[in-house]
């Protein structure tokens, strides 16, 4: 499922190619996303707006213009790639948002989970987005919010990081890697953990956020981005999918375990429970 990572690495890919172009063009070939796609409405409210500029809040991605913004998600398998119009859609490719100059952002959703929304109001203010908790490479996440949040709190610390009440875009793989950075057990109630080792978490949580965007997210089965390229950050994973294999850090086995039906990776030497 593309996460935070790879929708910023999404972001990043076509935001200078889609800001300051025009919509031309509204094609849905299938509306059956997640939600509806409102194709009446966005072929007569967004064709012929100006895309002003792009930019993510969690896992979605807002299109803003004078009249509104797209509220674009990828859901389980979804891409966005630029694509020049003329090009032949695919099976899985639902919706294309044709640009001035020839070129359209496309939708490929193979599950059909993704969403692409309309909203007149200021984004933030959508029932998807105004409950969001804060970005976790902004100013306002840090271990002191955290160990805030946290107080009182007995459900695990991986679940704990992973609820986007607390804190956008913390999704599977990255909970698991940044927990094992900072030494955690991900069954630890969240409100044991101490302030201190709320800081190294936060820093953990950056860290590995900030590796895989730079690497252009994880690729482990249908993510690509803008460009059609695919993540790398897969092959500097230290724990999530290495089930029996070597811990990179003391050489004992990863384990595997079941977390409200995700994958937890960790290393019990490493992450003691306490």
């Amino acid at each position: 499922m593309p996460e935070l990572p790879e929708v910023e690495t999404t972001r990043r890919g076509i935001a200078p190619h889609v800001t300051g172009r025009v919509v031309r063009a509204v094609v849905v070939r299938d509306a059956r996303l997640r939600w509806p796609v409102p194709t009446a409405r966005l072929q007569r409210e967004l064709v012929g707006q100006r895309i002003d500029d792009v930019t993510r809040r969690g896992k979605y991605l807002l299109l803003t213009t004078n009249a509104g913004a797209l509220i674009l998600h990828l859901g389980m398998s979804g891409s966005l790639r630029l694509v020049n119009c003329g090009e032949p859609p695919l099976k899985h490719d639902h919706v294309d948002i044709g640009l001035d100059g020839g070129q359209c952002l496309r939708l490929r959703d193979p599950r059909r989970f993704g969403a692409v929304l309309w909203t007149t109001r200021s984004a933030d203010k959508h029932s998807l987005l105004k409950s969001l908790g804060p970005e976790p490479l902004g100013e306002g996440f840090d271990g002191d919010y955290l160990h805030q949040r946290s107080r009182g709190r007995r459900v695990a610390i991986k679940a704990f990081i992973m609820d986007s009440k607390v804190v956008v875009g913390v999704g599977n793989i990255y909970a698991n890697e940044a927990l094992f950075l900072a030494g955690i057990h991900p069954s630890t109630a969240a409100g044991r953990v101490s302030r201190a080792r709320y800081g190294q978490l936060a820093a953990a949580i950056k860290q590995v956020l900030h590796e895989a965007i730079g690497q252009g997210g994880t690729t482990l089965r249908d993510f690509v981005n803008g460009e059609g390229k695919p993540g790398y950050f897969q092959q500097r994973l230290n724990v999530y999918g290495r089930a029996g294999e070597a811990c990179p850090r003391c050489g004992g086995a990863i384990h595997l375990i079941r977390q409200g039906q995700r994958a937890t990776y960790f290393c019990p030497q490493c992450q003691i429970k306490k």
